[in-house]
């Protein structure tokens, strides 16, 4: 079922959560609209393609889609570019350290001047006259990672972190109780986020940004100045990673 959690009369933010299939991970596709252009974020692998196509149309026709923003390689990310391709003309926005990864996602030739490099530095797209900010957020969890702040809804699309895995009878969209939350995040970011460091450098980077909500690729949003600062300081202070793996002894001969 399509959210529309942002309207303003010429911006929207919509977003689709139900479309993974029984057994599969759950996901979100963020489609934002300015005027009568639009991006979508983040869209999914092949099998999400046709239902994802049928809801985007219910807001926008597919053609005027200005923009795909791929976060980082992950097949759940991008796995049906193929697909947009072949019915739009749209930009894919996709980290440069991934650009070789691509060919893997589609045809090679339906990419040829369509394809947007964003460095390591991160950089700024128009959407129809709204600024997008595309910020580097490198190792959490890829290597080679951006995650999108929308200027107008003030919304920070981060990808993997934030991501919560909900079980199939308590799904919800926006995040009330924290503490209660966490249950469905620590795992998770745990084992995917790296390292302390990393975390923190993220946290001290958005600190002062100005974002109303934050909207991760799995699971629930974090609505509002108070509920978006305690996720902020919770991944400013999250033990992860390296340091837990080493402290397991994992790197032993089974």
């Amino acid at each position: 079922m399509a959210t529309e959690f942002f309207n303003n009369g010429e911006h929207r933010c919509i977003r689709f959560d139900d479309l993974s299939g029984e057994g599969e991970v759950q996901a979100n596709q963020y489609l934002v609209i300015h005027g009568e252009k639009g991006m979508l974020l983040d869209p999914g692998g092949n099998k999400l393609f046709p239902s994802l196509v049928a809801e985007v149309s219910s807001f926008l026709p597919p053609q005027k889609l200005e923009y795909i923003i791929l976060s980082h390689q992950d097949p759940d990310v991008g796995a049906g570019l193929n697909g947009f391709l072949l019915i739009t003309d749209a930009k894919i926005c996709f980290p440069s350290l991934w650009l070789r990864f691509v060919p893997s996602f589609c045809t090679k030739s339906f990419t040829e001047g369509r394809v947007l490099s964003i460095p390591d530095g991160g950089t700024r797209v128009d959407l129809n006259g709204a600024e997008v900010v595309l910020i580097p957020a490198h190792f959490l969890h890829s290597a080679g990672n951006i995650q999108v702040y929308d200027t107008v809804s003030k919304t920070l699309f981060t990808g993997d972190l934030g991501a919560s895995l909900l079980p199939p009878d308590n799904q919800y969209h926006t995040v009330t109780d924290f503490e209660a939350h966490l249950q469905y995040m620590e795992g998770f970011h745990r084992r995917y986020m790296p390292s302390e460091k990393i975390c923190r450098q993220w946290a001290r980077m958005i600190w002062h940004m100005d974002i109303e909500r934050i909207a991760p690729q799995h699971g629930a949003m974090f609505e509002g100045e108070a509920m978006v600062k305690r996720f902020i300081d919770w991944v400013a202070n999250l033990r992860c990673g390296v340091s837990l793996l080493l402290d397991q002894e994992t790197y032993q001969l089974p």
